[in-house]
């Protein structure tokens, strides 16, 4: 995590050490400072290197690299590397190795009154080789200089604790030529920069594993946060390691996220790393079948009226086209046409529908609506879709690519083509509080998928067994839940420890992830577990009239939320979000809203670049005025009191006089998009056509190119104290900083915020792939709060980064179908985010504080 660890770091005795440890050569540690990095510039960082008493120059040395590398090497601190060393090389339990110990970056401020920068998470956090990269080119030829050390990888190690620990996976994942084996400590395998995705590509190595060895240690008691659940993570990449075929093993230990039961272990860590004949940990399959007997309520009672089902004629989609489908009807008994009924649809619909198979949907319904504890409900039983060609298939052809991937076009053809036939025949009701979805396994990712992406639509979910694994990418919900404003949808789950572990994922760890990730945010979510049980029906075919009265309980939910696992500087979205706060609509009936700026009192600014006017909204009492009769694209007070503006279409950019409306010609031919205005008075401005930042002198008009590369630079915005500018990219995937100097100047370029891409609809979604995902994010304007974080429009949505460049979240934006152009932080004690969404100025109130 972002922390520096000494935090973390719990001193200790080395109680590692054996008696003999006083009688051990001690090894020898020198310091240095590395500040000459192009993969991480403007960086500076200490280390250290140690070599041990036996060295020897004649022969290649063994070599380990600790990221956080002075709380490894720190006397007294949990680890003392050196003394561990010193005593294990002398007891020939690991060969004489020098132990690099490099510190994460750091950008220090040259700007008066800034403060420094870490990188460490983007550094270590961060998948790809950047890192290994830095190590291998930059940094090791330097601290190595004059050390003889071994180039084979089997000697060649690395290892990190929390963030450390996922960056010297990476590092060995990413450069396995280099570095044959890893040692993580409580390592963050979560989302902080996309770490989740490992177990999903580790498994796809079955038959060509990487030649890496490797430890991971974790606590049991370890963090649950706004990037994921550490313990899960781990044992999941511990499984993921064992399905295929690694070199592994996974300690579990007392303690969270800290390093004293890491310390502990270390030694014996140490000796099973280096120990050429040490033992893999073993799968253990823990799949059963035992016994089923249907729940009392999934037995027909002669005193119970009987719904119908009616099968429907084999439909043909137009969302999937090419297939067709076989879908029945369930009409309950009480079903009364004056009054609106119940939904639920059900994926693998005729299974569900069957009597004489374990879910018996119809005599449960029938049970239950007769004794009152679920509403008259009409269930649609769909099957996947069938290629016309061969629409007999036992095995629905189109099944993985309808139930398994993400996006909405599942989800489309059930609200675009089977509903409007249920809705022309039956009086279904809107309210999405009455409209459920459920499936299994495939059809249980697919319900909840339907759900996530049209909550107004279906407002309760079913999963029995679901395949939230990397069938088609469906193992990044949990990641996603975590990071995204909650949804009014309430989710029941069921899942089993001897459930499928296969080429696509863990179904008992993605389950349970995926409901860690629910319960974390919040949602109203029951999840059923039992040891053994194989993948199948027996045990959700068992709960499921369970989950049918806990789903549709007359019972509102009130979220309880616990954000313990949140460090100091993870600031989750739950602290930000206000209860019972969402968008109210400032401005509507505009032509198209852009450029909000706010003024230090909190009165809100805005342009209508189709009247066009520049208006002012008052603070106190809402009051609209006209400033000036002018498009701007991007606005901004300067130090001065004048009002900053981008005009494209004129290729200027103008100051205006707030009080009087006067406008003067600042700098012209130009392309100006988006603005911000530092301390002194500089104007930096993106030229989004011409792929620059420009600054421009208020005083001498004096303009001048400061960075050029970004793809389509476009909002910007400094932080807090006018040391680091954010550029957004609209037309890639992230969104760049940069150190601010004396002047303006601009350097420390580096891709810090990873931007959420929308999914592209008409890509190609392949089986055991990543969805396709639109490479431009669209990020827009953007603006910062008082704790630091950064909020940029997207296509998406308003993505939420903290101060560091982490991802903290994403709220949806008002109306998904107009532009989402910019937003500011304005109102009462700049507590309400304001967004330009097209025609409508909205704003949400938020704790910005926190």
């Amino acid at each position: 995590m972002i922390k520096f660890f000494n935090a973390i770091c719990v001193t200790l005795s080395l109680m590692a050490v054996s008696h003999s440890s006083a009688q051990s050569l001690e090894g020898k540690v020198t310091e240095g400072v590395f500040a000459s990095s192009s993969v991480f510039p403007g960086t500076t960082r200490e280390y250290a290197v140690y070599v041990p008493a036996q060295y020897d120059a004649a022969k290649p040395a063994s070599l380990m690299v600790f990221m956080d590398g002075k709380n490894y090497m720190k006397a007294g601190g949990s680890f003392n590397v050196p003394a561990v060393f010193d005593e294990l090389i002398a007891d020939g339990a690991m060969p004489p190795t020098v132990a690099v110990f490099v510190n994460p970056g750091t950008i220090k401020a040259t700007q008066a009154g800034a403060a420094d920068r870490s990188t460490r998470s983007f550094e270590y956090d961060s998948m790809g080789d950047r890192y290994a990269t830095f190590l291998l080119d930059e940094f090791l030829p330097v601290a190595l200089k004059g050390i003889n050390v071994s180039s084979n990888p089997a000697d060649r190690a690395v290892c990190g604790i929390s963030s450390g620990g996922i960056c010297a996976f990476t590092a060995a994942w990413e450069r396995p030529g280099q570095f044959g084996k890893v040692m993580s400590h409580i390592g963050s395998f979560t989302n902080i920069r996309g770490g989740w995705a490992y177990p999903g590509l580790i498994r796809k190595t079955k038959d060509k594993a990487k030649p890496i060895k490797v430890y991971l240690q974790e606590g049991k008691d370890d963090l649950n946060n706004l990037f994921g659940n550490w313990p899960l993570a781990n044992q999941d990449m511990a499984a993921a390691l064992a399905f295929a075929g690694y070199h592994h093993k996974l300690v579990m230990t007392e303690g969270g996220h800290g390093g004293q039961f890491a310390g502990q272990v270390f030694s014996d860590a140490l000796r099973w790393l280096w120990d050429s004949e040490s033992q893999s940990d073993v799968a253990v399959n823990k799949e059963t079948s035992p016994a089923w007997q249907p729940h009392p309520d999934a037995v027909a009672r002669e005193d119970v009226a009987k719904g119908v089902v009616t099968k429907m004629e084999s439909f043909e989609s137009k969302v999937f086209a090419g297939t067709v489908r076989d879908w029945a009807i369930y009409v309950p008994a009480q079903y009364d046409a004056s009054k609106p009924t119940a939904l639920m649809v059900f994926q693998d619909g005729l299974r569900f529908a069957d009597v004489k198979q374990k879910w018996r949907v119809p005599i449960v319904f029938d049970n239950l609506i007769a004794s009152g504890q679920m509403p008259p409900t009409i269930a649609v039983f769909v099957n996947p879709g069938n290629s016309k060609a061969k629409p007999n298939n036992k095995k629905p052809s189109n099944r993985s690519l309808e139930y398994d991937g993400l996006g909405d076009r599942y989800s489309r053809f059930l609200l675009e083509e089977i509903l409007p036939i249920v809705e022309s025949k039956y009086n279904i009701s809107k309210d999405r509080e009455m409209r459920a979805i459920g499936g299994s396994s495939s059809g249980g990712i697919c319900a909840f998928t339907a759900a996530w992406e049209n909550p107004e639509s279906f407002g309760k979910v079913y999963s029995s067994v679901g395949s939230f694994t990397n069938l088609r990418g469906g193992n990044v919900y949990p990641s996603l839940v975590r990071k995204t404003e909650p949804k009014a949808i309430r989710v029941y789950m069921a899942d089993s420890s001897g459930d499928v572990d296969n080429a696509f994922g863990s179904w008992p760890w993605a389950n349970q992830l995926m409901a860690s990730a629910l319960g974390y945010m919040g949602y109203d979510v029951r999840f059923d577990w039992a040891e053994g049980y194989k993948h199948g029906p027996d045990f959700g075919g068992l709960k499921f009239p369970e989950a049918m009265k806990w789903l549709w309980r007359n019972e509102t939910h009130t979220p309880v939320l616990n954000t313990d696992g949140d460090l100091r500087g993870d600031l989750t979205l739950l602290k930000l979000l206000v209860a019972g706060e969402s968008w109210e609509v400032v401005a509507d009936g505009l032509g198209f809203a852009d450029a909000p700026c706010t003024d230090a009192d909190g009165n809100f600014y805005f342009c209508d670049m189709k009247a066009p006017a520049v208006y002012r909204i008052d603070v106190a009492d809402g009051a609209r005025t006209v400033i000036a009769k002018e498009s701007i694209s991007g606005l901004e007070f300067g130090p001065d009191g004048m009002l900053y503006g981008c005009q494209g279409a004129k290729k200027r950019v103008v100051a205006i006089d707030p009080k009087t409306g006067e406008v003067k010609e600042l700098a012209s031919d130009l392309a100006p998009n988006d603005l911000a205005v530092t301390a002194d008075g500089l104007v930096l401005i993106t030229e989004t056509k011409h792929h620059r930042v420009t600054r421009i002198d208020t005083r001498t008009g004096e303009v001048s190119v400061v960075d050029e590369g970004i793809t389509r630079p476009n909002g910007i915005a400094l932080s807090n104290d006018g040391g680091t500018l954010a550029v957004s990219d609209s037309g890639g995937e992230h969104t760049w900083t940069f150190r601010v100097g004396a002047g303006g100047s601009l350097d420390a370029k580096m891709p810090m915020m990873e931007m959420r891409l929308p999914i592209d609809a008409k890509g190609e979604f392949k089986f055991n792939e990543a969805p396709p995902y639109v490479k431009a994010s669209r990020g827009d304007g953007m603006a910062v709060d008082k704790a630091g974080r950064y909020y940029v429009t997207s296509d998406v949505g308003v993505q939420i980064f903290d101060p560091t460049g982490r991802q903290c979240g994403v709220l949806p934006e008002p109306i998904a179908a107009n532009p989402l152009t910019s937003c500011i932080l304005a109102g009462q004690n700049h507590q309400y985010l304001y967004v330009t969404n097209g025609d409508t100025v909205f704003r949400r109130k938020l704790t910005v504080q926190d």
